[in-house]
């Protein structure tokens, strides 16, 4: 049973650095809080998204249908992150198009849409941005950090910014970093965005049109990246609509996977913005802890003073259980506390978002073990 969420927003007057040397004044965060902050402030739990995902991270909202949080089956009074113990907090990264200030938006210093020139963003950028909307709330210290994917990245990134302010750090299906693979197959979406006539440099929103053939071609490649081939074989196979019929133009669809990628991408061309695709794709590839350390990985997370879990999952081949084990070789290099999970499911890298029981279980027991800590 999901709760009501209400959606918030905090704006942010004084200029914010950026790791680009740039800055950005001005802004608000989108986010949502979902149970109660203990009279200690000790039970704060932040959870950051990945790539097309917000603030809405569990419950539902009043009077609308199907609008359940991305992370529901994880997080609510009695689910595996309990909101009966702890205040969970979910943001929506700067730059995005969720309500956070984004290309969408206006640039205070122009008058004008910020649109291509909207400054580049880095985890590291959106993580002081989250710190900034913790300390107006008051909290100075998490008990944990969570994420998958690029959010995963981000509760890593978290440990080495600010190690006092975090107790624990949950990341899920995630990486140190993109490996060249992972950088290509986001080219190839950016590409097919920035060549699609509508984008106009960036500068669509001026000529009151979307690309979104570009946007549809990138939800599609990005789609087949976060499904295994066992599972598309399961669902879909070689299935056809209709029976093959060799007269049809190249244009039609025939098969069932044809469909659904089609399905999919038409879906999120219709809500995701263009320019934030650039920008967070972009802030996935760049993100590399270890790169400012020679590319030792072992050096660079030296300075974390949390406690870890790591979960990956067996058909995940666009972060794999191997880039889940280099972080954990990392930690254990620096005698960090570290528990590690690699679960043999089949759905590949949207596992982390879907309900196997032996998942659901390891965060449950992790997180009662962290209240555990917090009531001792």
């Amino acid at each position: 049973m999901s709760f009501i969420a209400t959606p918030q927003s905090m704006q942010f007057d004084a200029p914010l650095p950026l790791q680009s040397g740039a800055s950005i004044r001005g802004y608000t965060l989108a986010y949502e809080t979902y149970g109660s902050l203990n009279a200690a402030k000790s039970n704060a739990v932040l959870v950051c998204h990945a790539l097309n995902a917000s603030h809405h991270v569990a419950g539902v909202y009043e009077g609308k249908d199907h609008s359940e949080g991305w992370w529901d089956n994880m997080i609510g009074p009695g689910k595996p992150l309990d909101t009966d113990r702890f205040f969970v907090i979910g943001v929506n990264n700067l730059g995005s198009c969720f309500g956070s200030t984004g290309p969408m938006h206006i640039n205070p210093d122009t008058g004008a849409v910020y649109g291509a020139d909207f400054p580049v963003v880095t985890v590291e950028d959106w993580v002081d941005a989250q710190a900034r909307l913790l300390d107006a709330l008051g909290i100075d210290t998490l008990a944990a950090v969570m994420g998958g994917s690029l959010g995963g990245m981000q509760a890593i990134s978290w440990t080495l910014r600010y190690p006092s302010r975090v107790k624990h750090c949950v990341a899920v299906a995630t990486a140190p970093n993109l490996t060249a693979e992972n950088i290509a197959f986001n080219e190839v979406a950016r590409r097919a965005i920035a060549t699609d006539p509508d984008f106009h440099g960036g500068n669509f929103y001026q000529h009151g049109v979307i690309p979104k053939r570009g946007l549809r071609i990138a939800r599609m490649v990005g789609h087949i990246t976060y499904l295994s081939d066992d599972v598309m074989n399961e669902k879909f196979g070689r299935q056809l609509k209709n029976g093959i019929d060799l007269r049809y133009s190249t244009q039609e669809v025939e098969f069932q996977i044809e469909s659904y990628l089609r399905y999919q991408g038409d879906k999120f061309a219709e809500y995701f913005d263009a320019n934030t695709y650039l920008l967070i794709t972009r802030a996935l590839d760049y993100f590399d802890p270890a790169k400012a350390f020679g590319g030792d990985l072992s050096q660079a997370l030296a300075r974390a003073t949390a406690k870890f879990l790591l979960v990956s999952f067996s058909t995940d081949w666009r972060f794999s259980p191997a880039r889940s084990r280099e972080v954990v070789k990392a930690l254990l290099d620096n005698k960090h506390t570290v528990s590690y999970a690699e679960i043999d499911a089949p759905h590949g890298h949207d596992a982390f978002l879907l309900d196997d029981a032996r998942y659901m279980n390891v965060v449950r027991t992790y997180f009662a073990n962290v209240d555990r800590e917090i009531a001792a």
